[in-house]
């Protein structure tokens, strides 16, 4: 499995397009997306490499990480798939919006139409993505853990050397650090770590340096 990183809107969020170069199947993971120029660079890569997509993915429902949800959906005619634990995120985007200053044209609402869950696995090709439930960031957080290809998508609950925030609505700190401890410190140590926002990692470097663990 491929990975291709981008890096979106005013607040840095890390898009992912994950491919399988065999069959060409490819997931869309955190569409971060707020303009023309941002959507046509998520299209050169996917025209550019002949990739079908097959999954739109949110990590969670936050509207910093679907922004270009809108977009993906029509543009490459897939629906959302996350956790319905964050539906309730979903349904109040422009209270998002109005918690955090924004001006913003996205639905006051999106559908989730994939519902995902713990233990839950969706195929690129050959190889699968385990999901793991990481609730603590918000109720629904979750990640995506490609073993084979060794790495796993953190979405806003793992960073390098540092965890999601937990002061949102939906937040708690006990339960996130239980997720990260149990859910994806027992990973491989030299599993990657892609994050939501900023740099990568490893579990190995998480589980030896970071201060909150």
């Amino acid at each position: 499995m491929q990975i291709q990183k981008f890096e979106y809107n005013l607040f840095g969020v890390n898009t992912y397009i994950i491919f399988d170069k065999s069959s060409r199947e490819a997931a869309i993971v955190d569409p971060g997306m707020v303009n023309a120029d941002e959507c046509k660079a998520i299209d050169d890569f996917i025209i550019g490499n002949s990739l079908s997509v097959k999954y739109l993915i949110n990590t969670h429902m936050h509207i910093d990480h679907l922004f270009g949800d809108e977009y993906v959906m029509q543009k490459y005619g897939v629906g959302i798939a996350a956790s319905t634990d964050d539906a309730i995120l979903s349904t109040r985007i422009s209270e998002q919006a109005r918690m955090f200053h924004l001006r913003t044209d996205i639905s006051d609402s999106l559908t989730i139409s994939t519902p995902l869950k713990d233990g839950d696995r969706l195929r690129l090709g050959k190889e699968e993505i385990e999901i793991f439930a990481v609730p603590g960031h918000s109720p629904g957080s979750i990640a995506l853990y490609c073993s084979e290809s060794g790495f796993v998508i953190t979405g806003d609950a793992l960073f390098r050397g540092s965890i999601g925030r937990t002061d949102l609505p939906g937040g708690n700190y006990a339960q996130l650090i239980s997720s990260i401890t149990n859910k994806l410190l027992t990973l491989p140590p030299l599993t990657v770590v892609y994050p939501g926002h900023g740099p990568s990692s490893t579990i190995a470097y998480e589980t030896t340096y970071n201060p909150y663990l």
